[in-house]
């Protein structure tokens, strides 16, 4: 074990890419899936829904599996690390895969969505389940886990803001006039990327703590963790989160196309939120050296709510210049709490192993991987269910009903689950000066 516990900026970077990796399947469901199972590859909103829904379920088995799993399996490269090398290419070719159309009839369609959207959320399970637990193997400083989850926040927001902004151009040029063969080439293209970038973070980084590995079974281990008050909060705030921000993100490219008659402005607005997602995290790094990370995380969240009132009675549709200093401003509002969230977690797992004598670290980051697909997933559902209740019917004109409801599902609809999570940390305790102290009065077992 390395005991050195600051990182270099190299090793900052190289953690950053491997977020970067990840967030080629987020970009992709959190932003555009929803718009490309409907208006291209031709899904009904409801059953786009439901297909959502039925992968969560199929997460609620594969995700704390995954946990168990990196905490029983070690390589000479560590515990967490190894996956990035072993499952970059399956990862990648799942994701080509889930953009693939098929000419068939529209059954045959469903069928090869399922079987795509599955095995593409089934690879995303083994590399994102390891890489959330790896900032807490990298160092045991906490100002250091926020310094690098900045970094990889801010490395995330730059794929997303390549990726929905350059997807849907490379889709129309490569695609000539196909657009769904557009998409296709434009996301191997992306994946190619992906894979590379899981390859630069095994690399670059390494494990310095060895914590120690429970015996006990999954129930035993499970048992303990559901008696971890913080953590159950984080799950908590982790879900009403992703809801809010799924469905701002799912209906973004809608919005633009139809609420502000703007097509070829759809990819521009919705990476112009994420770039203002890019500037929160380096706000939000400054921010916490000077303010309580945990009051930023309530009250930015619970602003969210204020910004999205106001975002949805003052733009109107074709309201374009407004709509994308709004947007922008509600997008840096809401993500600041990002790095501060993934910082909690580590020590969240920490606090459960003091109080409680037990560290299910595996189980922990795979239960918080399955609350943000929950999120996702019930997100998708209610969207779906939402487009269907709104009218909605793609590569038409809406009408106005139809039109106020992706008005709603970008700015209130969302904004209530945020605000949600705001109140809801009112319970949570771990500040800095907390977990300093906690850990002084009883230095953690795992770190000898």
């Amino acid at each position: 074990m390395n005991n050195t516990q600051k990182l270099s900026t190299v090793e900052k970077v190289g953690f950053g890419a491997g977020d970067m990796a990840v967030n080629v399947m987020v970009a992709a469901l959190f932003y555009f899936m929803s718009f490309f199972y409907t208006d291209v590859f031709g899904l009904k909103p409801v059953d786009m829904g439901i297909l959502f829904l039925v992968a969560r379920f199929v997460d609620a088995f594969t995700d704390p599996l995954m946990g168990v799993i990196t905490d029983k399996v070690k390589t000479r490269w560590g515990q967490f690390r190894h996956w990035f090398l072993f499952l970059s290419v399956p990862y990648g070719l799942s994701v080509m895969l889930l953009f693939t159309t098929p000419d068939f009839d529209y059954n045959m369609k469903l069928a090869w969505a399922y079987a795509t959207y599955l095995l593409a959320t089934l690879m995303f399970t083994g590399v994102a389940i390891p890489y959330i637990s790896y900032i807490g193997v990298l160092t045991a400083d906490p100002k250091e886990r926020l310094s690098a989850n900045g970094y990889r926040m801010f490395f995330a927001k730059i794929a997303n803001v390549a990726i929905v902004f350059s997807v849907p151009l490379l889709a129309t040029y490569w695609g000539d006039g196909d657009t769904a063969y557009g998409y296709q080439l434009a996301m191997a293209f992306v994946s190619v990327c992906g894979m590379a970038l899981f390859l630069f973070c095994f690399a670059t980084t390494k494990e310095r703590l060895e914590h120690k590995v429970e015996q006990q079974s999954i129930s035993a281990q499970l048992k303990v963790l559901l008696k971890n008050d913080q953590w159950l909060l984080l799950c908590t705030a982790c879900v009403l989160g992703t809801l809010g921000y799924a469905i701002r993100g799912s209906v973004a490219m809608y919005y633009a196309k139809y609420y502000l008659g703007a097509e070829n402005l759809a990819g521009t607005f919705t990476s112009a939120g994420i770039a203002a997602s890019i500037v929160a995290m380096v706000a939000s790094t400054w921010i916490t050296k000077r303010f309580c990370k945990i009051k930023l995380f309530r009250w930015s969240q619970i602003a969210v709510l204020f910004i999205s009132v106001a975002m949805y009675f003052a733009v109107q549709p074709g309201d374009i210049m407004l709509a994308f200093i709004l947007y922008i401003l509600l997008s840096f509002v809401v993500d600041l709490h990002a790095p501060v969230f993934w910082s909690a977690i580590a020590e969240a797992v920490d606090y459960g192993e003091i109080k409680d004598g037990v560290r299910a670290s595996g189980l922990s980051f795979g239960g918080i991987s399955f609350c943000q697909k929950a999120g996702a997933g019930l997100a998708g559902l209610v969207g779906g269910l939402l487009l269907e209740y709104y009218q909605y019917q793609p590569n038409i004109e809406q009408t106005a009903y139809t039109l106020n409801g992706l008005a709603l599902m970008l700015t209130v609809i969302p904004g209530v689950f945020h605000a949600m999570l705001g109140f809801i940390l009112f319970k949570y305790k771990i500040s800095d000066d907390y977990y300093t102290d906690m850990v002084s009065a009883q230095r953690l077992p795992s770190q000898g």
